[in-house]
């Protein structure tokens, strides 16, 4: 019999993700400060964030296997966060326009039996069309992505934005890696086709 597999994440995108791979779970968010340390890499940042969201909700799952994952994406090795309001999302955008973001996706798996962690970072590439602040605001109306770093939904409308996205796991890009959670579950005991 399988151990209990907890997402210790209150993201709808992560649980939608995570049900692909047709295997129960439960969601619990976990309580953390997500702030970077100083001197910390968006890279590093999403590795140590991915882990301490496992950490975090361990106590309330004993003999489960927790998944704890986090993104942060940048531009120029300088972090850019969820916009939150249209006109930081709109900056966002200009800012990206004719660049490139790479996305920071960490996933950590904890076996809560063990204490064994496995961890690692899937990143992305994401090339922006050169665009203008007309177009930038009728995405935005269309699509309001103020809860997506980078303020755009590539798993939705937000593609038309792109000139090209890299990445070796293309769910790594809506937030959470699946080719990797999916070895991470394997490695951990769990059948999956």
């Amino acid at each position: 019999m399988n151990p209990p597999l907890v997402l210790a994440s209150s993201s709808p995108y992560r649980a939608s993700l995570l049900a692909r791979l047709g295997l129960e779970f439960s969601c619990h968010a976990p309580a953390l400060d997500e702030s970077a340390h100083a001197g910390e890499t968006p890279r590093d940042t999403a590795l140590r964030l991915a882990g301490a969201k496992a950490r975090a909700v361990a106590g309330d799952h004993p003999g489960a296997l927790i998944l704890g994952s986090d993104q942060l994406a940048s531009l120029d090795g300088t972090p850019i966060g969820k916009p939150g309001t249209l006109e930081r999302a709109v900056e966002q955008l200009l800012q990206a326009s004719g660049r490139e973001l790479v996305f920071h996706t960490a996933v950590a798996l904890l076996d809560s039996r063990s204490g064994r962690l496995q961890l690692a970072e899937v990143p992305c590439l994401v090339g922006y069309r050169t665009l203008d602040e007309p177009q930038v605001r009728r995405y935005l109306q269309r699509e309001p992505a103020l809860d997506c770093a980078g303020a755009a939904r590539i798993e939705a409308l937000g593609i038309s934005l792109v000139r090209h996205v890299r990445c070796d796991d293309p769910t790594a890009l809506i937030g959470l890696p699946l080719i990797t959670v999916a070895a991470f579950l394997r490695e951990a005991g769990l059948s999956l086709p």
